[in-house]
């Protein structure tokens, strides 16, 4: 049972620590020139922006009292050639971190999708394939954005304000003290809702990825539910799941604006204050006009990064959710991965052993316990019995998808593979599973995905093989006909057909068909073993199939049941027991209308 569903909040599984932004920063390693180049280019366009209320001082001050018409054109040119320096010094800057946050989010996508690669079956069974697209889309992008604009604009931001400051005490000491009195009160009120701030934000993450969650699986599953008209209760669940995404977002929005709006009053009482003590010592002829307009500027000036700064931690907090999640998903552990000290797997002959093999998905939950066989290289053993006897797992154990919880598989009686790579492992499989799945492109790619160097003429001899080619040949562009992703217009039977072939033209050494046949007609099934029957030869096959016609012919069949092997033999053999499998048979052969075996 899979641990977390679409209505299921995701706990993280470890609090946030600051490692995880020092981790963080080698992202930003790798552009820190051109990070260090916009953060000069907006240095020096604030710079030039903080000389405006001085031009306006010295206007008010000395250009207009004296009638300094030279003077009050000079100041005009100086602050238009200051303006340009800023606007154009700003434009620079903004296309290099574009660029920048555009790397970043490939190279954090490219490392996250590189170890969703190598996760096993077991993550993906355990979780929502919603709930892992928007890590890698959505908290990406924000994240991505934080890392390079966010870090730049808070540095800048803290540099902006000692500027403002060091340009306020060279106008006014008195009065700069006043402005920056508010501080205290500002960062007391940031120290309390900082956690509050996180825990909205963590839980906003939660309800945004459980609506994607259900989101994908809806459209994955849109047929089934058209079929069962389940319409109307689907949009009673997205409704629900909608309206936990609104209130924890207005939660989360609502403490945010409480940051701002204890910046905007906060500025406001300084600014009223200011000029109140302004007026009273300019009428004692301490300060001049030029004075008072300049250092009302400066107010703005100065709270504004101060807010700036606030918005900028909000982002902080909020993305610092998001890189939790990010990380939590890199540092899933690779269980099923080569050990220190795997070899190669050599070309094989195909020999498989199993010997003492246990296995449990869950522990201590043992689907399979103590099983011992062998196929000896080139034979084509089949595997029966109920649904959930352990088949499929059977051959997934072969391909190592899952580790064994005790016992070993042993290729050619030499090779473990679990201390052998899972590449030379694998390249020597051909697996179809039950599912067929298909990408999106032509049918000629399809075929040829496990093995890209095969030419256009082995892909067509793969599919006359398994009895494609007629089809295929008959859609309007052949085998460059584009199928949709999933294969939307083929139908089940041409869909396994396709992968059939993409199986086959990887020339294995063995063989894994996992109810390869199902989806196929009784007629195109009997024109599929006419083909597949030369290729079983010199191949260790393992076939799980639930029409028992398809395995007759194999070398030895199993019955799994209670794991283990309750019967082995050959199909003859297995009938003359008159045990599970010859009722498993006679039932079957009833339903079909077949005569059942006669008792000897």
């Amino acid at each position: 049972m899979a641990r977390n569903k679409f209505d299921v909040d995701e706990t993280l599984e470890s609090p946030f620590s600051f490692s995880h932004l020092k981790r963080a920063f080698k992202y930003i390693k790798r552009h820190k020139w051109k990070m260090i180049g916009a953060f000069v280019l907006s240095g020096l366009a604030s710079v030039a922006g903080l000389f405006g209320p001085k031009i306006m001082q010295w206007v008010l001050d000395d250009a207009v009292p004296n009638q300094d018409y030279g003077l009050l054109g000079r100041l005009a040119v100086f602050f238009v050639g200051l303006t340009l320096i800023s606007i154009v010094f700003t434009t620079i800057r903004s296309r290099i971190m574009a660029h920048v946050s555009q790397d970043i989010i490939y190279d954090i996508r490219e490392d996250l999708f590189a170890h969703l690669q190598k996760l096993p079956f077991s993550y993906y069974d355990s979780r929502p394939a919603g709930k892992i697209l928007v890590r890698v889309i959505n908290y990406v992008n924000s994240v991505a954005d934080m890392l390079s604009n966010g870090i730049i604009n808070m540095v800048l931001e803290i540099v902006n304000i000692l500027f403002i400051v060091v340009f306020m005490f060279s106008t006014d000491v008195t009065l700069s003290w006043i402005i920056i009195a508010g501080l205290p009160v500002f960062a007391a009120i940031i120290l309390y809702l900082k956690p509050r701030q996180r825990r909205a934000w963590q839980k906003q993450s939660n309800k945004n990825s459980n609506y994607n969650a259900y989101l994908a699986e809806s459209i994955d599953g849109v047929r089934v539910s058209q079929l069962f008209t389940r319409q109307e209760e689907n949009i009673g669940i997205m409704r629900r799941l909608a309206e936990a995404c609104r209130q924890a977002w207005m939660k989360a929005i609502y403490i945010n604006n409480s940051v701002w709006v204890c910046s905007e009053v906060l500025t406001q009482i300084v600014f009223t204050v200011m000029y109140i003590a302004g007026v009273y010592w300019m009428g004692g002829a301490f300060v001049s006009f030029g004075v008072i307009m300049a250092m009302g500027n400066y107010v703005s000036r100065f709270w504004q990064p101060i807010t700036n700064l606030a918005n900028i931690y909000n982002n902080f907090i909020n993305n610092i959710a998001y890189l939790e999640r990010i990380f939590e998903t890199m540092d899933e552990p690779v269980v099923v991965d080569d050990l220190p000290g795997a070899v190669d797997l050599p070309e094989i002959r195909g020999k498989v052993t199993f010997r003492d093999v246990t296995f449990a998905y869950e522990p201590g939950i043992n689907i399979l316990e103590h099983l011992n066989f062998t196929a000896e290289a080139g034979q084509s053993i089949a595997l029966v019995g109920p649904t959930g006897a352990g088949k499929t797992t059977v051959v997934n154990l072969i391909s190592r998808f899952y580790n064994l919880t005790g016992g070993a598989v042993i290729v050619d009686d030499a090779y473990d593979i679990s201390r052998v790579t899972l590449h030379s492992l694998r390249t020597q499989m051909g697996i179809m599973l039950q599912d067929s799945f298909i990408f999106s492109g032509t049918i000629m790619d399809n075929i040829r995905y496990g093995r890209l160097d095969a030419t256009d003429q082995e892909v067509m001899e793969a599919a006359k093989t398994v009895r494609a080619h007629d089809f295929i040949m008959e859609m309007e562009r052949g085998y460059y006909t584009e199928v949709n992703e999933r294969g939307s217009r083929l139908s089940q039977g041409q869909k396994q057909l396709i992968a059939f072939a993409r199986t086959l033209l990887s020339d294995p050494k063995i063989l894994i068909l996992d109810e390869a046949t199902s989806s196929i007609d009784t007629k195109t099934e009997r024109l599929l073993q006419e083909g597949i029957q030369a290729l079983l030869k010199g191949r260790t096959s393992f076939i799980i199939a639930h029409r028992l016609s398809t395995i007759k012919n194999c070398d030895k069949i199993l019955y799994i049941g209670n794991k283990g092997i309750l019967e082995e033999g050959s199909h003859d053999e297995l009938l003359a027991k008159h045990g599970l499998y010859y009722a498993l048979y006679t039932a079957q052969a009833q339903e079909q209308g077949v005569p059942a075996p006669a008792l000897s």
